[in-house]
């Protein structure tokens, strides 16, 4: 398996991995203007972009997934949620299904709340052995911190329907794996991030005050706490959802 993880605008994480194997890849929340990074590398890598995912349709910045899909001959993935929502065709994701990219196994699990269409990619490596090697956490789980709430409204209920997402999916799986968030210091779409790209399951659980909170607190907490909101939002969503 090979994996890199790139830092770009607006403080946000973009990831590609595979299998060099088989000759296969995804990229994961693909930034506007950095298609071509994804293609050199693939072109350096000997593989072929199999799918380009967006963990949930983005607030503070334009995706490049669609472009970059379109550019390689790619499905552009979303959760089967933004049916309706998007303007345009995509593979819908549904929470349990598993992708395959030879040895690199991705499975998808629809976490709520940031957005209500946030999903986590839970990857295993067959080489490795049968057990998840890391998750990618998208705006749902940030090392030290997690998703603002507030980005569809209701701040309160989707803070609740966030912490049910933490504590049932993401807080269920092994210490041991490694979380590789979307965003690290200095992103809008959360409050106290650390500029730490990586962490671990076990050490948020430890660490990560708002996942000590139980459910009443852990909502008062993000309601009263929500950072100021994108530099044109509404903006980057509708170029985000269009035709």
């Amino acid at each position: 398996m090979f994996f890199k993880q790139l830092a770009t605008r607006e403080a946000s994480l973009s990831y590609f991995f595979g299998c060099a194997g088989h000759g296969v890849a995804v990229a994961v929340d693909v930034v506007a203007g950095d298609e071509d990074w994804f293609i050199e590398e693939a072109g350096k890598a000997g593989v072929e972009i199999r799918y380009v995912i967006d963990t949930h349709v983005h607030a503070d910045h334009y995706s490049g997934g669609r472009a970059l899909a379109q550019r390689v001959g790619a499905p552009y993935c979303l959760h089967e949620s933004d049916q309706g929502v998007v303007r345009f065709p995509f593979e819908p994701l549904h929470d349990g299904q598993r992708l395959e990219l030879g040895n690199v196994k991705i499975d998808v699990l629809h976490t709520p709340g940031h957005t209500p269409d946030s999903v986590c990619l839970l990857v295993t490596d067959a080489r490795r052995g049968e057990a998840p090697w890391f998750v990618i956490t998208g705006d749902t789980l940030f090392v030290g911190a997690v998703g603002r709430p507030d980005l569809a409204g209701q701040e309160a209920e989707m803070a609740g329907v966030l912490y049910d997402s933490l504590h049932t999916r993401l807080l269920t799986l092994p210490d041991e794996l490694e979380i590789f968030p979307g965003h690290q210091a200095g992103s809008a779409c959360g409050a106290g991030l650390s500029g730490k790209p990586s962490s671990t399951i076990g050490f948020e659980r430890r660490w990560n005050e708002a996942l000590a909170l139980d459910r009443a607190a852990f909502i008062a907490q993000l309601t009263a706490s929500i950072p100021p909101r994108p530099t044109g939002m509404d903006r980057i969503i509708a170029a985000n959802i269009a035709a």
